[in-house]
């Protein structure tokens, strides 16, 4: 995977929290702890985004139409 360089700003106390990762080796480095941090809040953020759509559904509506369409792909399946 491609990556690109950039410049952040970030307070001096969670850049030395930071730094105290990359000494204990926890991390390689500040490049791929910061890499790590953005990609686990993204994932989050996506997740917490989904479960927001998923409750909005009307879970009785949904399950009606599963069954609608599990029972019209019942009568294709093949008698074992």
């Amino acid at each position: 995977m491609s990556t690109a360089k950039i410049a952040i700003t970030i307070e001096e106390n969670l850049l030395g929290k930071l730094d105290r990762l990359v000494k204990a080796h926890v991390f390689p480095n500040r490049s791929k702890a910061i890499q790590e941090a953005v990609s686990d809040k993204l994932a989050r953020m996506d997740h917490r985004r989904l479960a927001q759509e998923c409750s909005k559904l009307d879970k009785s509506f949904e399950q009606a139409m599963a069954e609608e369409g599990l029972n019209s792909e019942i009568d294709s399946w093949p008698e074992y």
